[in-house]
């Protein structure tokens, strides 16, 4: 039987992620209640970090430990990947004495070809490419607060990285117009907009995306590795801050997030991102929580 792994949102239908929307939501129930059990029991999961985190190492930790089972955190220092072991040789042994792995790096080949030789489900926590997982979060609170977004529309105010081309392929998957807007010099993978033109444009006018938008989302203007061009991108991403009288412009009800950690007066102004009114990112923050969880029990029962 093929493994079934979660590298982008494209490895799942959209009759899937809407499966583990609605189990990520029921989990959170559960939780609340203390009624969600033990499924884990007795399962590891492995997770290897070669990029620093706090919401993702917590959220997956707690996730599994919330369920019965335990994580087992693995930093460069703390592997023979730190040390130039094949990441195919250490995909064999590893995924021999896991039920499950989980990987944030650099480069997204290295856990495609992690994937490649897995005996067990590899999740991807984040590569210079992709963040599925935290678009698993912002569909959940989409869903728990406003219903089903498909047919709404989405606007991305920011650089065209790998959480936007994760927000490209949600648009795939949950039907909805995704609007981006970003600096010239900062698109998202030609590539895959042009797969997707029927639901995805790019528009340098941060206004023009926001303009009758049902659900706003930005992200620091440098990323983690980036910080040497953070003057540089300030210059660049002037006029791209999402604030109140941005969001005049979407429609009344629509919600902002932000996948955090936030830079107050950059990306986001301190008031909108306090205002409980329109932003939830503190729900989307909890709700990593939650969608691992379902996402690891699908992948666990799907293998």
């Amino acid at each position: 039987m093929t493994v079934r792994h979660f590298l982008t949102l494209r490895d799942l239908t959209p009759a899937e992620l809407s499966h583990i929307i609605d189990r990520a939501i029921e989990l959170k129930a559960l939780h609340r209640q203390g009624a969600a059990g033990e499924p884990f029991k007795n399962k590891v999961l492995g997770m290897i970090f070669e990029k620093s985190s706090t919401r993702t190492r917590v959220s997956f930790e707690a996730g599994m430990a919330q369920l019965g089972g335990s994580a087992l955190f693995l930093s460069p220092r703390d592997t023979q990947l730190g040390r130039g072991e094949p990441i195919e040789d250490s995909s064999r042994v590893l995924s021999r004495m896991v039920d499950i792995m989980m990987i944030r790096t650099f480069e997204h080949e290295k856990i495609e070809r992690f994937a490649q030789f897995s005996k067990v489900p590899v999740i991807n926590a984040l590569t210079d490419d992709y963040h599925p997982c935290q678009l698993l979060a912002d569909i959940q609170t989409y869903v728990e607060h406003r219903g089903s977004p498909k047919g709404k529309t989405v606007a991305w105010v920011g650089d065209g990285n790998n959480m936007c081309h994760s927000y490209i392929n949600a648009a795939a998957l949950c039907d909805f117009k995704l609007n981006i807007a970003c600096p010239e010099g900062f698109d998202p993978n030609a590539q895959l907009v042009a797969e997707n033109a029927d639901r995805v444009s790019v528009t340098r006018d941060p206004r023009e995306a926001v303009k009758d938008a049902d659900w706003i989302v930005t992200d620091v203007w440098a990323s983690m590795g980036q910080e040497e061009e953070q003057k540089e991108r300030e210059d660049k991403f002037a006029g791209y801050q999402v604030n109140h009288d941005m969001m005049t412009l979407a429609h009344s009800d629509a919600l902002f997030m932000h996948c955090l950690p936030a830079h107050r007066g950059e990306e986001v102004s301190a008031e909108l991102l306090e205002d409980d009114s329109i932003s939830v990112v503190w729900d989307e923050a909890e709700n990593r929580l939650h969608a691992q969880k379902a996402l690891m029990e699908f992948l666990l029962l799907n293998n």
